[in-house]
């Protein structure tokens, strides 16, 4: 079941088309809260490092509601200084995963959700007296960006036939009192998830670096970069930093 976010007025489809092509009826939100305030549901929805998966993200109203929710919480606990807002909010942020087979429902997914953690920095900096900064937005860019797939839950598979890959954002220095979040970038396959496959970080490596989609090329045919053919892994940053995609050359001796 796929899902609509409209402000004003819901719709339930956009066309008969769709639905007979491709099963697409859209949730009404009163289900979507009725859903996440399950007990178990609206724990997690309060946890910022409880991850979600949703394998038919449609427009996003799920993904969305549970984001809008995760933010409040980190704007309650975390709110005191901005600088640690904007560490925990990319952190909650990363947790939510969707997979969407109709190109122009994912595109919208995208943005819906660029646009509440952009309206929730927004309103923060501003009770700080303060503006947003950029590599925080691009961070949550790139974020989404990585965290939502255009393809087949089912199959497994992109449109472009490759392995749907989503990147774990693991944080490695998160203490009660930790500021600045360092993570971990790793990438899994939806076989890599279900199958429960851990990866070392010195062997979180794919074989071709690909130019990661942006919110400005979201579903633009793969971009190969010159880094092709060699065995690559994301290094360890700040994750207000992680719009740099920074990667390392991984040694042919030394690949476990």
């Amino acid at each position: 079941m796929t899902c609509s976010v409209e402000s004003n007025k819901e719709k339930i489809i956009k066309s008969k088309m769709r639905v007979q092509n491709h099963g697409e009826v859209f949730t009404p939100m009163r289900i979507v809260n009725r859903m996440l305030n399950l007990p178990k549901i609206r724990e997690a929805c309060q946890n910022v490092t409880s991850t979600f998966l949703e394998p038919t993200a449609g427009e996003g109203v799920f993904l969305v509601e549970i984001l809008n929710r995760k933010l409040k919480m980190v704007a309650n606990h975390y709110g005191d200084d901005l600088t640690r807002y904007e560490n925990y909010s990319l952190l909650a942020l990363s947790t939510l995963y969707g997979v969407e087979l109709l190109e122009d429902n994912a595109q919208k997914c995208v943005m819906n959700m660029f646009k509440v953690y952009y309206d929730a920095y927004r309103q923060q900096a501003t009770e700080h007296c303060a503006k947003m900064k950029n590599k925080v937005l691009d961070s949550a860019k790139v974020i989404i960006a990585n965290n939502i797939a255009l393809g087949n839950f089912l199959t497994k598979l992109t449109t472009n036939g490759n392995p749907i890959t989503f990147s774990e954002w693991q944080p490695i220095n998160l203490r009660k009192d930790t500021k600045i979040i360092k993570i971990q970038r790793t990438e899994y396959t939806i076989d890599d998830i279900l199958d429960g496959t851990v990866k070392q970080s010195n062997a979180s490596t794919h074989l071709d670096k690909v130019v990661q989609i942006t919110l400005f090329n979201l579903f633009d045919d793969d971009k190969v970069s010159e880094t092709a053919k060699k065995r690559m892994r994301y290094v360890p940053v700040r994750i207000t930093d992680v719009y740099k995609e920074e990667m390392e050359e991984i040694d042919g001796q030394n690949n476990n």
